[in-house]
């Protein structure tokens, strides 16, 4: 009997359905088949091809706005909180926080290829292009492998079969340094983009000869931050055997293999920063990254398409006043990621600015709930629901509370939600924020707008929503070239980075920073999986999420709206802010330096000793 011994689990094609609005990824297979069955049915094979897309999607593959329960996953780090229910008492990171180990996964790819070389019912040139599919999903699994723990076994296209008798040392693989590794992923790259398409494919749902690029760019980028960042700290993470940790020297040929990767994808013309709205630079970011009719900048995602798969997170997330359903306010953005979109007018662009809530020894006084936000960078909008602004085309109202004189003194009054005073003025509107352990209650001052679904019913239960998530867009080829032309000094950062901020609506900057980057990179790519990476191969995460209560930067924070109800007094009518740590928070985020890559499951190292730990472990 042939078993799988080096991995923790052999499935057979278990052919799942695997919907979108994607022709090829409608197939509904429904029993478990043969190798012999699958290739002799052309159709057979792309159902099973539609099946690797959708395996990609779970809790461990990194944060995404999918069902279940990854609904929280973004509330991890700094940029949004949890609303639900009562305060989350998490500080630490898991040793196991996105940790992707999918042997099976690759096995599986391996098996496919083999059989989709040899079957006869395609031509070589329909075989090419679902070869590089195929490769490329599996580079995907490595890459997002490598970003969790570093080097790890690779396979190649075997696909081992353990015989009884046979001696099992001959499967024991060792790990891969993770230089080899991310070399393994940038080869692969290369290689298969010349099997894709170059065309645009539909709703982004299938990898073409862009997405590949971009991963290849991707890795590379990774793998030069490590060889950079790591090295330059007092005590650099990594192993004797370079399992963890790629020598300094490496990171000038990485960089420049990230630059040419994104170039080629810019240079391309397939896609396009979008600004079909330059009057309204708001509306159009949300619309690149979150409509995908006429949508130029989204090159890969994962797609959703009503009836068969929806997704929930318009349901959990809509704002109370505009909820269809019971569900809504489940978690949603906070005060830290809200503060980093600068002044349009900012005298230095390009960093984060603080909300001003005092003034002359009192509070800042402000004309309307929106006006704090109103003159910053467009993306705010387009990615934040914050206080006065709509969504639907009608207001979403945030008020905490009456800011009210007293004896001459200034003093809060909040109430229950849709509270009124004894004048019929509201106190505290249906959607809060207010401080409380209920369910369905916003709690930090702002909600979601990116990958929030405007379509009719997309927050039911019945039905859900068709919002896309993009992988990979176009403006993260432009700050890949930003970055690495900045790290190699060839006077081209600006170039590229200030694209991004012409779309953006904001001021172009004279000369480049790294924090400028990283400033760049967080304010693009809100909710899109990149900070939480991002921060790890800067080697940053341990400086900011540093487990000190007391640190703004590392504890959620909120920022709660007040209306002025003072007849008589000048201010009466006007609105004031009270910044605070979010009580749903109550303690830091705490990175340590053993979370720089996951723990390996003892299980794996049982079963093949040639697995060293990772440092810390």
């Amino acid at each position: 009997m042939k078993k799988n011994y080096i991995f923790l689990a052999f499935t057979a094609f278990l052919l799942t359905a695997i919907t979108s609005c994607s022709g090829f990824l409608d197939q509904d297979p429904d029993k478990i088949m043969t190798d012999d069955q699958i290739f002799s049915d052309a159709v057979m094979i792309k159902s099973v091809l539609a099946n690797y897309y959708g395996r990609i999607d779970g809790k461990e593959w990194g944060m995404n706005i999918n069902n279940g329960d990854q609904i929280y996953n973004q509330s991890v780090i700094d940029d949004v909180a949890k609303f639900d229910g009562g305060p989350d008492q998490r500080s630490t990171f898991e040793d196991d926080r996105f940790r992707t180990y999918d042997y099976t996964y690759i096995r599986n790819i391996n098996e496919f290829l083999r059989g989709l070389r040899a079957t006869t019912v395609l031509t070589d040139a329909e075989k090419r292009p679902l070869e590089g599919e195929a490769r490329f999903l599996r580079a995907w699994a490595y890459f997002n492998m490598c970003r969790a723990m570093g080097g790890m076994p690779i396979v190649g296209d075997e696909v081992f079969e353990y015989e009884s008798g046979m001696d099992i040392t001959t499967l024991q693989k060792p790990r891969a340094t993770e230089a080899e590794m991310y070399d393994y992923i940038i080869s692969e790259c290369s290689a298969i983009a010349e099997l894709l398409p170059v065309d645009k494919q539909t709703n982004s749902a299938r990898a073409n000869k862009w997405t590949a690029k971009m991963l290849e760019a991707r890795a590379s980028l990774y793998a030069a931050s490590l060889a950079n960042y790591n090295n330059k700290m007092s005590n650099p993470v990594k192993t004797a055997g370079g399992e963890v940790g790629i020598s300094a020297d490496k990171a000038q040929s990485y960089y420049t293999k990230a630059l040419a990767a994104a170039e080629e994808v810019i240079r391309s013309g397939v896609y396009t920063l979008q600004d079909a709205k330059p009057d309204n630079k708001a509306r159009n970011f949300y619309e690149a990254t979150s409509v995908k009719e006429n949508n130029t900048e989204v090159i890969w995602a994962r797609d959703y398409k009503y009836p068969g798969q929806t997704v929930e997170f318009t349901k959990i997330n809509i704002p109370r006043s505009h909820a269809e359903d019971i569900d809504n306010s489940a978690y949603g953005p906070t005060l830290n990621l809200v503060e980093e979109f600068e002044l349009i007018d900012a005298a230095t662009p390009g960093q984060r600015q603080k909300f001003v809530t005092e003034e002359n020894g009192t509070y800042k006084f402000y004309e309307s709930a929106s006006a704090p936000f109103a003159e910053r960078d467009p993306r705010l909008w387009g990615s934040v629901i914050y206080p006065g602004a709509e969504f639907k085309g009608a207001e979403v109202v945030l008020q905490t509370g009456q800011l009210v004189k007293e004896n001459g003194q200034w003093v809060t009054v909040v109430g229950d939600l849709d509270s009124k005073d004894d004048n019929g003025n509201l106190l505290t509107s249906f959607n809060g924020p207010k401080e409380s352990n209920e369910q369905y209650i916003n709690k930090s001052g702002f909600y979601f707008r990116k990958y929030m679904d405007e379509t009719g019913l997309a927050s039911t239960r019945g039905r859900g929503s068709e919002m896309w998530w993009p992988r990979f867009r176009i403006s993260e080829a432009y700050m890949i070239a930003a970055e690495s032309s900045f790290e190699l000094g060839n006077g081209r950062a600006a170039e590229f980075i200030n694209a991004v901020r012409a779309r953006a609506g904001v001021k172009p900057l004279a000369t480049v920073t790294f924090e400028n980057i990283v400033h760049e990179c967080r304010v693009e790519f809100a909710f899109e999986d990149h900070r939480f990476w991002d921060m790890k191969r800067w080697r940053l995460a341990d400086k900011v999420w540093n487990g000190n209560n007391n640190d703004e930067q590392a504890r959620h924070r909120r920022l709660w709206p007040y209306r002025v109800v003072a007849p008589g007094d000048p201010n009466d009518g006007k609105w004031v802010f009270v910044e605070d740590f979010l009580f749903m928070s109550p303690n830091a985020r705490y990175f340590q330096m053993k979370n720089y890559y996951n723990f390996l499951n003892m299980d794996w190292i049982n079963a093949n000793p040639n697995m060293v730990k990772n440092p810390y472990q």
